[in-house]
Order: C-alpha cells, then sequence, then structure tokens
C-alpha cells in the first residue's frame, strides 16, 4: 500500500476509533463486568487495526472488524483464568461473547448503560466527566489527564479509584428506571454540559488536547439524542451546543483575543450546525427547561443577521424564565446585562448597571468585565 493507502487506512482507524469504542467497550463490560478488560481488549483491537489496515486495506465493515478482534482477544484471556472457580464463571461469558454477532445492529442500550454508569451520582464529579471521556468518548488517559491538567499517573488512579468504587458500590450497570429516569438524566445532562465547557475553554487557548472537548460533547448529545429521542431537554442540550459552537471558528482574532459578538466576523459562523439547532428548537416536544431556554437565548444571538439586530427584550425575557428555575446570581448577571441592551443608551444602560451593582459575586470576573462594558457604551 503506498503513503496515500497508509494515510488513509490511518484515518479511517481513527475514525473508526471515535464511532465504536464506545459501543464496543459497554458490551464487553455488561457480558464481563470487567472495566479493564474491556478497555484492554478495545484498546488490543485499534493497536491491531493500526498494524493491519495499511498493509491489508481497510474492511468492509471497520467495526464489525474491530469488535471481532475486541472479542476473540476477551475469549483468549478469559480462557486463561487462573482458579476452577474462575473458570467456571468464565465458561458462561464466554459463551455469551461467543454468541456476540459482530454484524448485527450495534446495541444500543449498552452505550446507554454505560453513559448512566460513568455518571451516577454515587461518584464525584470530577470523576465522572473523567470516566465519560475515557469510557464513552475513549480518549486515552494521558489526553484525559492533559483536559483536567493533572500528570498522567494522578489520573489514571482516578479513574481506578471511580471503576473500583463502582465494584464496591454494587452500581448496577443498567438505564434507571422510569421513575428515576428523570433526576438522573439531568445529571447525564450536567456532565456532558460541563464536558462542552471544559472544550470551550479549551478552544480559546486556556487548555490543548489532541481531541476537541466540545466536539465530543457534540458526539455524546448526539448519541443521547439518537438513544432517549423523546426527552426533550437531550434535544435542547444538543441544540444548546450546536449553538455555542458554530461561533468557534470566529472567536478569537489573529493573536488569540478573544473577540466580543459584535467584533465576530458572522460569515465565519458555521450556518450548518445553526440550522440543525433551530430545528431541533422548532421540535413541538420540547418543553420549557433549562437547556432550552439558554438555546433560546443562544439562537437570538446566532440568527441575527448582526448584533444591532439583535432581539434583546425577548432575551430579557427568557433570562426571566430562566431565573425562575434557577434563581442564580450569574444568571442574573447576564439578564442585567441584556436589560441595558435592550434599553439602549442612557437610561437603559444605567439601569443595566443598577441591576449589576446589587449582585453579590465577589471575585467573579466577569461582574467587572460586564461594568466596564456598559459604562464604555
Amino acid at each position: 500500500m503506498g503513503q496515500r493507502g497508509v494515510t488513509e487506512a490511518a484515518a479511517s482507524a481513527a475514525r473508526a476509533h471515535r464511532e465504536e469504542w464506545g459501543r464496543i467497550v459497554a458490551t464487553l463490560i455488561r457480558i464481563t463486568g470487567d472495566w479493564a478488560l474491556a478497555e484492554d481488549c478495545a484498546q488490543d483491537a485499534m493497536a491491531k487495526a493500526l498494524e493491519r489496515w495499511p498493509r491489508d486495506g481497510v474492511p468492509a465493515n471497520p467495526g464489525a472488524w474491530l469488535t471481532t478482534v475486541a472479542k476473540n482477544r476477551a475469549i483468549d484471556r478469559l480462557r486463561r483464568a487462573a482458579s476452577e472457580a474462575d473458570k467456571l464463571r468464565e465458561v458462561g461469558i464466554m459463551k455469551e461473547l461467543g454468541s456476540w454477532d459482530p454484524e448485527a445492529p450495534e446495541i444500543e442500550d449498552d452505550r446507554l448503560r454505560l453513559i448512566f454508569t460513568c455518571c451516577h451520582p454515587a461518584l464525584a464529579l470530577e470523576a465522572r466527566v473523567a470516566l465519560t471521556l475515557r469510557t464513552v468518548a475513549g480518549l486515552t488517559t494521558e489526553e484525559v489527564a492533559r483536559a483536567f491538567l493533572v500528570p498522567t499517573p494522578t489520573l489514571a488512579q482516578r479513574l481506578v479509584s471511580a471503576q473500583a468504587k463502582i465494584r464496591r458500590a454494587g452500581i448496577p450497570y443498567r438505564v434507571p428506571p422510569a421513575h428515576l429516569l428523570g433526576e438522573r438524566l439531568e445529571g447525564v445532562l450536567a456532565v456532558v454540559y460541563l464536558l462542552f465547557n471544559e472544550g470551550y475553554a479549551a478552544s480559546a487557548g486556556r487548555a490543548l488536547v489532541r481531541v476537541d472537548l466540545a466536539e465530543e460533547a457534540i458526539r455524546i448529545a448526539r448519541l443521547l439524542v439518537r438513544l432517549l429521542p423523546d426527552e426533550p431537554e437531550a434535544v435542547a442540550l444538543l441544540a444548546l451546543l450546536l449553538l455555542q459552537h458554530s461561533r468557534h471558528a470566529a472567536r478569537v482574532d489573529a493573536t488569540g483575543a478573544l473577540l466580543s459578538l459584535e467584533e465576530q466576523d458572522r460569515s465565519r459562523w458555521d450556518a450548518a450546525a445553526i440550522e440543525e439547532a433551530t430545528v431541533l428548537l422548532g421540535t413541538s416536544r420540547l418543553r420549557t427547561g433549562s437547556y432550552r431556554l439558554q438555546a433560546e437565548i443562544a439562537a437570538c444571538h446566532a440568527t441575527a443577521p448582526d448584533a444591532p439586530s439583535t432581539d434583546f427584550d425577548r432575551i430579557v425575557h427568557l433570562y426571566d424564565e430562566l431565573l425562575l428555575l434557577h434563581p442564580s446570581p450569574v444568571i442574573a448577571l447576564n439578564r442585567a446585562v441584556a436589560v441595558g441592551l435592550a434599553r439602549g443608551p442612557g437610561l437603559g444602560l444605567a439601569a443595566g448597571l443598577e441591576l449589576l451593582a446589587a449582585l453579590d459575586l465577589p471575585g467573579y470576573y466577569l461582574l467587572p468585565a460586564a461594568q466596564a462594558d456598559l459604562h464604555r457604551r
């Protein structure tokens, strides 16, 4: 295979890793109950792909190829179980592994179980995000460590501790029952939102990782919508992330300095992402929730032809609704700025400054920044 073929094979392997990692790991965990075994076997399959695909060509069904290699690797390792008691248990596991058809449609429930397990409220929030990045998104331990700005050994120990807690606490590897799904889904969505925010900050130069965390969050949000199409806040979160990420190419200037919405070149905004988000928000089943309101606010900015045309009266109304759902001084800060911009020069800006002066946000750098901006205007 020539150099072009090698490059294409490597690109196919990278794409298959992004698309198939979570599915393979999720099903291996369900069958074996062993997180380390599942990740090791999936990693072995990826390594073999990088070795063989440049030489032999990319298989017609890369996902099925990777699944077969990972499954066979798991069977080989289980056959080497040390004790007879282990062997008796492994017989049942190997039988189920043997019946796993790599060509069959993907088992969506396994990935959904994996997401809910990684985001279980018994785990610390940081552990939930790290597990989601490592196990669902398939980032390496080194990449996750860079995202958290901690040494790789420290992050590796956190992952091991989180997986051990899942075993010790008997955290079930399942989607919660219907009566608990709402509250547990809220936690899952919060993890995805936090993951996106980490990537959004990273895109402004605060942290660098090989895989864009914001795009990984969008990918997981898409997966959740596909797995739970009737959950309105999951749909709303995807719309919000698309709208926020649509501006990423225009957020900084040539020197890396952040640009305000007024300063950004709107021709560089991702029109396809904005359109997709607008369609999602137009879905009739969406109810008014936190992510829906935030997405509507983002849409007001994203769909305005220019900054002066932005409907700040509507934005103030949306912030009023958001404050009723989640009273927060940070939301109140954003509302105060919108009030100032909605009412315009003179008394309007003065009203915004008065609202900002009443906020209790000691040390929060965006408060003086917002005050400075309104004074400038």
